[in-house]
Parts: C-alpha cells; sequence; structure tokens
C-alpha cells in the first residue's frame, strides 16, 4: 500500500480522474473525458503496461492489479491509500473479496473517505456510514450490455463528490 499527496493548492478543487477494467483498450474519448483532470487512478484489470503510458498522457497514472493482470509488475500494487487535501482515497479493483459490495469494502477497508474499486464493471456511486464508494464502471472493451465509463473525483477542502462520465463506444 502507497501513501501520496500531490501536492497541489489546498484551496482549489482537486480533479482525479478514475479508472477500471480497461483490459487493454483506452478509447480515444477517454481523452476528452479526463482532460481537466491532475491525477489518474486506475483500479485494476488494466492490461498491457502501453495502457498505463497511454494514461500518462493525460496525467500521472497511479494504478492497481485486477485479477486479469500479470503478477510481478512493478507500476502495479494490490492497493494503494493516497491522501488529497485532507481526503483518504483507498484504490482496490476489488476481486479480492470475490463479489465486491459497497458494504464488504468499507468492512474490508475502514477508516477512508473514498473507496475507488472495479471488477464488477457496472458503475456505482453510493455512501456507506461516512464512505464514499465509486465504481467507476468499465472503460475498456464493452462486456455484459453495459456502457463504458470512467468518473471524476472532486476534493476541496476535506470533502469528496464524484460524477460519472460516459464514454462514445
Amino acid at each position: 500500500m502507497t501513501t501520496t499527496d500531490t501536492g497541489a493548492r489546498p484551496d482549489a478543487t482537486r480533479r482525479i480522474g478514475l479508472v477500471s477494467d480497461t483490459h487493454g483498450l483506452v478509447r480515444p474519448s477517454v481523452f476528452q473525458a479526463l482532460a481537466a483532470v491532475e491525477l489518474i487512478v486506475h483500479a485494476g484489470d488494466v492490461g498491457p503496461s502501453s495502457v498505463l503510458a497511454e494514461l500518462s498522457v493525460i496525467a500521472p497514472v497511479h494504478a492497481v492489479f485486477g485479477n486479469t493482470d500479470a503478477s510481478g509488475r512493478p507500476e502495479l500494487v494490490a492497493q494503494r491509500t493516497l491522501e488529497i487535501d485532507g481526503v483518504t482515497i483507498l484504490v482496490t479493483h476489488g476481486h479480492e473479496l470475490g463479489s465486491p459490495t459497497p458494504d464488504a469494502l468499507v468492512a474490508a477497508y475502514p477508516g477512508n473517505d473514498v473507496i475507488v474499486y472495479g471488477h464488477t464493471h457496472r458503475q456505482l456511486v453510493t455512501r456507506v456510514a461516512n464512505t464514499l464508494v465509486v465504481n467507476p464502471g468499465a472503460a475498456g472493451p464493452r462486456r455484459f450490455d453495459l456502457l463504458p465509463s470512467v468518473a471524476v473525483l472532486h476534493v476541496a477542502r476535506g470533502h469528496a463528490h464524484v460524477e460519472l462520465v460516459p464514454l462514445a463506444d
């Protein structure tokens, strides 16, 4: 687990791109959807390292591994914890819980303000107690009749909210 503070001005709203389940595909619409973010977190099932290189054209990328990612890749860790403007964000793929649910994630990883996960490919934004739980949906190849998407996390003065952003097929 790693902790990072990106060091931007604490008085400004911070925009963090949330991506998951690219499975080797970076859609052209991702570049527009995440154009104004200062950091991207990828919640696993990345695919080849070239995906992270493509996303890093937009902003620095911090990624975790998913159940389909090859083991032993130094750029991918099991979980990441980031501290941004007083908000603690835990990023995990969620596969380690089987079929992750918001309640199970908060129970497994208590004490975070935001939990970002993937694995299910289903967009989700909900609160469990005081924790904002976000699945940005799958940004990669379309599966399960679900529309591809990413999300943008807005952080300011210790508070966070998220917007889901659909991606063009």
